[in-house]
């Protein structure tokens, strides 16, 4: 595979709210941050969808992209993703349609199961007979999975997953869904979207693994987002299960892969490592199932006491965060893309203070440019 010499650089926001902070000051944040990344060129904006989180404010993505395109005026913005098992493909179309009614051409409509995924690990009563270990691939460190069945049946997430849908709500395939969020759009399908219908999106679809979401974007010529800053150890099987699923279509005549990734930039390393250094935290506030927790200042971090099995619950997550000066980040970020094959990156940064959040992007994109 030849790639061109350079790739886009997009921004994934989880608006996290800071250690003494609150949602409005994390949504403030983000419409600046926003702001920011359309000034320095970035590609694309997108938000996440995250429920029960204390520490994150992103919970309804298209009442925030819509404030986002109100805020910016250049940048595509977008769902990095919004949760089908949660709601109905008319009621995403509905929701998107309505804000590139007033914003058109600029939207992209960024589509994940992570609802049916966690259903489905629920299900599982042994782990894989034999687990891939860490390795590294060209450069790319590739950690052995982690195991999300343990997480995914905790009782307090196995309640809130019965709040995001209504009582005896069944969800569909996740094919048939993404089919009917299609022929809404091409005004195809027997009831017709207003607004919705005839929308100007460009739809995606997110995966962390080589199963259903990869086969489904591949079959349908659909761009497809692989996960590494939060599934590191499948990033390669879900791309490489994308591309030989995929069939030209009236989007794409060949595959469109994105690749997401943790950074944190500085302009030293040690003070790199310094701000992102709450992260390890942030991330087991995650996997113990109480949901990602306000991001700590480094004091804060600092204080607390970790264990052995602390440390291994979030060592992929650690281990795959991409942390220092501008050019050191940049060259992972060459590697991330050569051994995906990568067309576009997607870059996530989470630091306790707003303008390092802005400054490591500002950094990072001029080193970007200046290779």
């Amino acid at each position: 595979m030849t790639l061109p010499p350079q790739a886009p650089l997009s921004i994934l926001d989880l608006s996290p709210v800071p250690s003494g902070g609150t949602a409005g000051d994390a949504l403030r944040n983000t419409l600046d941050l926003a702001r920011q990344a359309e000034r320095l060129g970035y590609r694309r904006y997108w938000v996440a969808e995250h429920h029960f989180a204390p520490g994150v404010a992103s919970s309804a993505p298209a009442v925030l992209i819509g404030l986002i395109a109100a805020a910016t005026s250049t940048i595509r913005v977008g769902s990095g993703a919004v949760q089908l098992g949660h709601q109905t493909p008319l009621a995403v179309v509905e929701q998107f349609g309505l804000i590139d009614a007033l914003h058109p051409g600029r939207l992209d409509l960024g589509i994940g199961r992570s609802g049916q995924r966690r259903a489905e690990l629920a299900k599982q009563t042994t782990p894989p007979a034999d687990p891939p270990q860490e390795r590294v691939v060209d450069g790319l460190l590739i950690p052995k999975p982690f195991d999300f069945s343990k997480l995914v049946t905790h009782p307090q997430l196995a309640h809130h997953a019965t709040l995001l849908q209504q009582p005896g709500a069944r969800t569909p395939d996740f094919a048939a869904q993404i089919d009917d969020v299609l022929a809404f759009l091409a005004g195809t399908h027997e009831a017709h979207a207003v607004p919705g219908e005839g929308a100007d999106l460009q739809v995606w679809i997110l995966g962390s693994s080589g199963g259903q979401s990869a086969q489904v974007a591949g079959e349908r010529g659909l761009p497809f987002a692989a996960n590494y800053h939060v599934s590191p150890a499948s990033v390669l099987e879900a791309v490489e299960a994308y591309r030989e699923a995929f069939k030209p279509s009236a989007e794409l005549a060949e595959p469109y892969v994105l690749v997401s990734a943790d950074a944190v930039v500085a302009e030293d390393e040690a003070t790199a490592r310094e701000l992102a250094s709450p992260y390890a935290l942030w991330v087991r506030s995650i996997r113990t199932g109480a949901g990602a927790m306000p991001f700590p200042t480094p004091a804060e971090a600092a204080a607390h006491t970790w264990t052995g099995a602390d440390r291994e619950l979030v060592r992929d997550r650690v281990d795959t965060q991409f942390v220092g000066t501008p050019e050191q980040v940049a060259e992972r970020l060459r590697v991330l893309r050569r051994v995906t094959g990568a067309d576009e990156l997607l870059v996530t940064t989470i630091t306790h203070d707003h303008a390092d959040r802005v400054r490591s992007y500002e950094l990072l994109a001029e080193a970007w440019n200046r290779t």
